[in-house]
Parts: C-alpha cells; sequence; structure tokens
C-alpha cells in the first residue's frame, strides 16, 4: 500500500543519514533484467533478483555488512547482499 510505501521510504532516508560520507554512490534502482548465458538471451535475471545498489565505504566487508543490518530493505522483509569492490588499477 502507499502507506506501507512511505514509511520504507521514510526509514530509507534515516538509514541515509546514518550512513552519511561513508555513502560512496547511493540508492541506484534497477530497471527490467535480461540475463546472458552460454545458452543464449533470455528474460528477466538469473537467481534471485536485485532491486539497485548502493555503494558505501567501510573498513572491511565484515563491517559493511554490519552497517546493512538496519537496511529497510531488511527491516521490510528484504535482503542484501553486501561484495567487496576490487580495484582493477584503472
Amino acid at each position: 500500500s502507499g502507506e506501507v510505501q512511505q514509511v520504507i521510504m521514510a526509514d530509507g532516508g534515516a538509514w541515509y543519514v546514518k550512513m552519511g560520507a561513508s555513502i560512496a554512490a547511493g540508492d541506484t534502482p534497477f530497471g527490467d533484467a535480461t540475463s546472458v548465458t552460454g545458452d543464449g538471451i533470455a528474460d528477466g535475471p538469473l537467481g534471485t533478483p536485485a532491486t539497485g545498489y548502493t555503494l558505501i565505504e567501510a573498513e572491511s566487508l565484515d563491517a559493511a555488512a554490519s552497517a546493512c543490518t538496519d537496511h529497510p530493505h531488511i527491516k521490510h522483509g528484504g535482503q542484501a547482499h553486501v561484495y567487496t569492490c576490487i580495484d582493477m588499477g584503472a
């Protein structure tokens, strides 16, 4: 419902304020997905679909995961995948 969506948006805003300068790029939602494999191209994502991404700066993968435990997606029944970005020296 619209009321639930407003609560989630407010929780998201509070989480971003709490994270402050550790947010390197924020709240980028994904649209439609297409999967490409050795079998060809198919509509939709592979596995669990992602809804967007946020880049955060943290001292370690564990610290980044800990910072996400109160993310609004978690609070409202969702999940988050936390990855380390590898600098390829480009």
